[in-house]
């Protein structure tokens, strides 16, 4: 079984958004902790790929700050020139190439220890945030690209799709790529899961139905699902030290994920896969071309295939 077997006849992803390998405007929504620590990512190691760096925020003292700060950053002599950053009202959000969308109303207060999917309980409040901004798209018939980084990421890409009227090839949700890491920290720190690092593979949300495969070719179910759980996990790990787990996602999931599909590169992401009446955002290791988006699409084992069956059907029913 494979990826393209999940739907009978998925709408066509066949198109290009930005031009991969060449310098694209950039604009940000949100500069909160995870917006500014991708920000200072895209601005040290976005050179090749990024012209510019348009921030937006409600409060007008950090955009201001950010700009002075941001522009003081930079090789002494030699060295590329870094893009510039430049504060964008939110009338201008939709002029550049690429949006990339971080705005959150706030993580809900969580006990140590607690089950509790964090990404979820965030859904209703950050639906009604980026709804505004959907529509903010489809009054400027935006041609771009769309990046979503707030949680829950592929719930939050279909509630764009839904209202801004653009295309599901124009939009992509990045919050994979910090899972993938994550299993890779946690395999690199007991043998049984060593597999994963040359063999693994991640699909899905990065919630509950994140699904991580220690191998393709020689995928153990029982393994796998140990590693998801302590991948999914991670977070809360790192809150009950007492810390909100913010640099690993705004850097893996969405600065270097984000310059690897402006280079054309292979990367974690989600992509809209289905109909305009049945569908869904799903994670997996994808790139973009200039022919339109392409996925891995392997041949998979029936468990791990009904696992990813599984992830897509429940984001199915949540749009």
């Amino acid at each position: 079984m494979h990826i393209h077997d999940l739907v009978k006849e998925p709408l066509s992803l066949r198109k290009c958004p930005v031009i991969p390998g060449t310098k694209a405007r950039v604009n940000i929504v949100a500069l909160g902790d995870v917006g500014t620590t991708m920000l200072i990512g895209l601005k040290l190691l976005g050179s090749d790929v990024i012209e510019s760096i348009g921030i937006c925020d409600i409060r007008k003292e950090n955009t201001a700050r950010l700009e002075m700060e941001m522009n003081q950053i930079g090789y002494p002599f030699e060295g590329p020139a870094l893009p510039s950053v430049v504060v964008v009202p939110e009338d201008e959000l939709f002029t550049g190439d690429v949006l990339i969308f971080c705005a959150s109303r706030g993580i809900p207060p969580v006990e140590p220890g607690s089950k509790t999917d964090v990404r979820m309980a965030q859904l209703d409040a950050n639906r009604d945030i980026i709804r505004h901004y959907a529509g903010l798209a489809r009054n400027a018939r935006y041609q771009g690209l769309v990046c979503v980084v707030s949680d829950p990421v592929d719930n939050l890409c279909a509630a764009f799709l839904n209202e801004s009227g653009l295309e599901p090839w124009q939009i992509q949700g990045y919050g994979l790529g910090v899972m993938h890491k994550r299993a890779e920290y946690y395999a690199s720190k007991d043998s049984r899961f060593a597999s994963y690092l040359t063999e693994g593979r991640a699909f899905g949300p990065h919630g509950k139905d994140l699904v991580i495969a220690n191998s393709i070719d020689r995928y153990d179910d029982a393994l796998s699902r140990e590693l998801t759980e302590q991948a999914v996990r991670a977070n809360i790990a790192v809150r009950d030290l007492g810390f909100k787990p913010y640099i690993a996602p705004a850097l893996s999931s969405a600065a270097l994920s984000i310059l690897l599909t402006l280079r054309g590169e292979w990367h974690y992401g989600s992509l809209y896969l289905g109909t305009w009446e049945r569908g869904a955002f799903l994670g997996m290791k994808n790139r973009l071309t200039k022919g339109g988006w392409e996925w891995e699409d392997l041949d998979l084992p029936e468990e791990l295939y009904e696992r990813i069956r599984n992830a897509y059907d429940n984001l199915c029913e949540i749009r």
